[in-house]
């Protein structure tokens, strides 16, 4: 019910004051937030099938709001390794964020963009403590622009039903993180059979 009403006052919002708005909240939903920022982009994506919003500017100021955020957190990564490890250290996702990192690097970075999001702000403050920062520039304008298309796209496609189409991008994210963890687990048990 909650999430409803907040679903509702930010397409609201978005509707009355525009692209100014559009950016706000794809910054505060790309910060970690309990935020339906996904829906928004999708409801941007349809305002701009009917004539609101200029389609490119409707990307710009989602990507933009996102990439600050992560920038953001990436800065405070970069400034404050040690205060950051001592505060999050224990927490699930820093640990989870930690492990992927650790293991998949820039594809860590570029997939919790559009489809790992929970662990990205985890993610952004440990890129900022060990990872070289262009890199870490290009690999997230490449992930939040993908994500803005994917889900901004949606919208627009579906201009009429966004709302509906929301609840079966969720299905399908799940289907396909079940599928990509069926893969890790298969790989794993491949390398642990052969060494």
């Amino acid at each position: 019910m909650m999430m409803s009403a907040i679903s509702d006052w930010a397409v609201g919002n978005l509707a009355v004051y525009g692209l100014p708005v559009l950016l706000a909240l794809a910054f505060v939903g790309s910060l970690g937030i309990p935020f339906p920022v996904t829906l928004v982009i999708m409801a941007a994506g349809a305002m701009s099938r009917t004539g609101v919003f200029d389609w490119r500017l409707a990307l710009a100021a989602c990507v933009a709001g996102a990439m600050l955020a992560d920038h953001s957190e990436y800065l405070l990564g970069r400034l404050a390794k040690n205060k950051v490890e001592r505060r999050f250290g224990q927490n699930s996702l820093w640990k989870r964020g930690l492990d992927m990192f650790r293991r998949q690097g820039g594809w860590a970075i570029l997939l919790t963009r559009f489809w790992l999001m929970p662990v990205a702000p985890a993610i952004n403050l440990i890129a900022g403590s060990q990872y070289p920062y262009q890199r870490f520039l290009a690999l997230d304008l490449a992930g939040q622009t993908l994500w803005v298309l994917i889900y901004g796209g949606l919208g627009y496609l579906f201009a009429s039903q966004w709302q509906a189409v929301n609840g079966l991008s969720w299905a399908s994210m799940a289907l396909a993180g079940l599928g990509f963890g069926y893969f890790c687990l298969a790989r794993a048990n491949g390398h642990n059979a052969r060494g």
